[in-house]
């Protein structure tokens, strides 16, 4: 019956987002509430969301602060001589362009976090997309397919996750697993390509797209907020944020906290000057944060009714004991459902134990299972339970359920590309 909830409950908020009949934050909310009371789980909801929300708090004053940070960096025009060098580079060229965009979020995904490569690349990248005409859902979905193999990083989550769980070193886990991610970025830069020659059509045949969010990162040109002589001034501060980010010396959140307030000061010391900038770009810090605490709740009430396990533990025992042999294989196909319905924690420290203790039974070393655990991380990022996709569809003022749409094809594509290299390999 648990099972039957989850999938009832996602069911619902995914066919309520794509049709557009509720906003992602108000489904996160009222759906798994609807289903929790339902169920039965009335009394103990309160508690459920409030420990979903003190789970995820961090993240959300971290997104608000760095919206507030790189939005206002953005319209003080540090991200003007790299947007028009690209250009320059580039030209007005849009498969260039997107192989660009598969290129830097590549570099930029080097340090392991998600939050912070969606809001660098989108603030250097979306207003050349806008001054070519380009439709930003191609930015996004190119963003989430490379950050997508990138966050198998021993430092970006999935894999530390897989080694704690199994108590496995990296040299077992991600050492094997590099050449599944070459041949994973290979595929990004062929569907890149495929796009940017798409967008280029599309140009030529219908004209530039013009239907561009006023509430993205980039939002409107204002030149009376440029501070030109300030551009080294403010390179300097954000390379000492980027540093103290990668060096972890405090909380991320509180490092853009303190950033954002120095950036103010020293580029608007006009105190409308500072109000006009918060209340400029409040609005769409606002709807991330919301969708930030929004899907807390969902999760919370997920963990704490137990469906999240129970999904979990089903889709496994569907599985026929006859298979047994192939559990490498079946651990790696059913990676990708599994880590789109389900949390990484749920996943890494919940099913996975489940899956390695089946498989000793078997003679299949954890190591293997483990490596075949990271084949659906490429299509992971697109789970509406991954707090940064709503922070990406905000920055370049999509809507979620159209990069849904878009991207779900290409990331299904990613993962299967991944596990035919991983078999071939002979890397699972």
């Amino acid at each position: 019956m648990l099972t039957f909830l989850g999938f009832l409950m996602i069911f619902i908020f995914m066919i309520l987002i794509m049709n557009k009949k509720m906003t992602p934050l108000t489904a996160l909310v009222l759906v798994p509430v609807l289903i929790a009371v339902v169920a039965g789980f009335g009394p103990d909801l309160g508690k459920m969301m409030k420990e979903g929300v003190k789970e995820i708090a961090l993240t959300g004053v971290m997104l608000i602060f760095a919206i507030l940070y790189f939005s206002l960096m953005i319209d003080t025009g540090l991200f003007e001589p790299l947007v028009n060098a690209i250009l320059k580079a580039v030209g007005d060229n849009p498969v260039k362009t997107t192989i660009g965009t598969a290129l830097l979020t590549t570099l930029v995904s080097l340090d392991g976090d998600g939050s912070s490569t969606y809001i660098i690349v989108v603030a250097a990248l979306l207003p050349l997309y806008k001054k070519q005409g380009m439709n930003p859902l191609v930015l996004t979905c190119i963003i989430m397919l490379a950050g997508g193999i990138m966050n198998i990083l021993p430092w970006g989550g999935p894999t530390a996750r897989v080694m704690s769980s199994l108590k496995l070193g990296h040299t077992e886990i991600f050492v094997p697993m590099i050449p599944v991610m070459l041949v994973g970025l290979v595929w990004v830069f062929f569907v890149a390509y495929i796009l940017g020659v798409r967008e280029k059509k599309r140009i030529s045949k219908h004209g530039k797209y013009t239907k561009y969010s006023g509430q993205d990162i980039a939002g409107e040109n204002d030149p009376a907020l440029r501070r030109p002589k300030l551009i080294i001034i403010n390179l300097i501060l954000t390379i000492i944020l980027l540093c103290v980010m990668i060096l972890d010396i405090i909380p991320l959140g509180i490092a853009f906290m303190i950033a954002f307030c120095i950036a103010s000061l020293i580029n608007y010391p006009k105190l409308k000057d500072q109000q006009k900038i918060i209340s400029k770009h409040a609005g769409n810090a606002l709807s991330v944060a919301g969708m930030i605490f929004g899907a807390g709740i969902f999760t919370g009430i997920l963990n704490g009714t137990g469906i999240m396990n129970a999904m979990g533990n089903s889709i496994i025992s569907i599985v026929p004991k006859t298979w047994g042999g192939y559990l490498n294989v079946i651990t790696a196909i059913f990676s990708v459902p599994l880590t789109f319905f389900l949390t990484n924690d749920a996943y890494y420290f919940g099913i996975l134990p489940v899956i390695t203790a089946t498989g000793s039974q078997l003679n299949i070393p954890p190591d293997i299972l483990g490596r075949a655990s990271l084949v659906g991380q490429a299509s992971h990022l697109l789970s509406p339970l991954v707090p940064s996709t709503y922070l990406l569809v905000s920055l370049a003022g999509v809507e979620f359920s159209d990069h849904l749409k878009f991207t779900l094809k290409w990331a299904i594509g990613s993962s299967i590309v991944m596990l035919l290299s991983a078999l071939i390999l002979g890397i699972i």
